[in-house]
């Protein structure tokens, strides 16, 4: 029987990759995104099932849950991959700029996936695309951390009351990824955010397929992997942290330098 995923922010970077991944797999797919032109294209690509939608609105995921289902006839794979990021100090972002952080990266994958657990099979699982971000605060991304720390945190709660149903629950918590989530305001990316190789979207891609093949509950994957054992590192011990921090900026800038250079913008 073919197994059905449903993969929010499936127009473009990690979810567009996912949803590519997902199909050689033989997968049914059912893409979410707020571009309607844009995720009408990738869908007709596909073969895709596509729903326009902004996760943010709250209230609208059972009806895209239930939309799945009607489909499909069932639901087997949750990828809450959308999210958003608005760069630098939280300073110079608007209240509610930063509320959106907060609703669309914790509270949207959150009640999406409350909605989808009554529908869900046991063996079915939930992937969140997190961030390295989520484990070690990042200077300059304030609320951006906290609301990947917040989705992380609750998944590995979560991970307990899913289990009642045989639902599993992993997240996949990439560094800095090549892509146009990045690109969409690179003067304003931290050096810091730098320091770590990038992974490319198909890295993470094949990160979500591992952790949808898995048996672990709750599970976590970092990307890079090294990088993950470093921001561990560096939140149970903030004296190494603050220590490490200025060569790591300096790397950073560097390679931030050499990048803006490339796309031909100016620092």
């Amino acid at each position: 029987m073919r197994r059905t995923a449903l993969i929010t922010g499936a127009s473009s970077g990690i979810g567009l990759a996912t949803a590519r991944l997902l199909r050689e797999r033989g997968y049914s797919l059912a893409l979410v995104a707020r571009s309607a032109d844009r995720l009408n294209d990738v869908a007709e690509d596909l073969g895709a099932f596509a729903i326009p939608c902004d996760v943010s609105d709250i209230d609208a995921l059972p009806d895209l849950v239930a939309a799945v289902v009607s489909d499909f006839g069932s639901l087997d794979v949750l990828v809450n991959n959308a999210g958003v990021h608005h760069r630098g100090s939280m300073l110079r972002h608007s209240p509610e700029q930063l509320a959106q952080m907060i609703v669309v990266n914790t509270a949207a994958p959150i009640a999406l996936t409350r909605a989808a657990a009554d529908v869900m099979r046991p063996g079915s699982v939930v992937v969140n695309v997190g961030s390295l971000a989520g484990k070690l605060p990042v200077p300059g991304a304030a609320t951006y951390s906290g609301s990947k720390a917040g989705i992380r945190f609750w998944a590995l709660a979560a991970a307990e009351d899913l289990a009642e149903r045989g639902i599993r629950i992993a997240t996949v918590n990439p560094g800095p990824v090549d892509s146009g989530f990045l690109e969409a305001d690179l003067a304003n990316v931290t050096p810091m955010t730098f320091s770590q190789p990038m992974s490319t979207v198909e890295q993470c891609a094949e990160a979500v397929l591992r952790a949808i093949e898995a048996d672990e509950s709750p599970m976590e994957i970092d990307l890079p992997a090294a990088s993950g054992r470093l921001a561990t590192l560096g939140y149970v011990a903030p004296p190494l942290r603050r220590l490490l921090r200025p060569a790591l900026e300096k790397r950073g800038a560097k390679v931030k330098a050499e990048l803006m250079r490339r796309k031909g913008l100016s620092g």
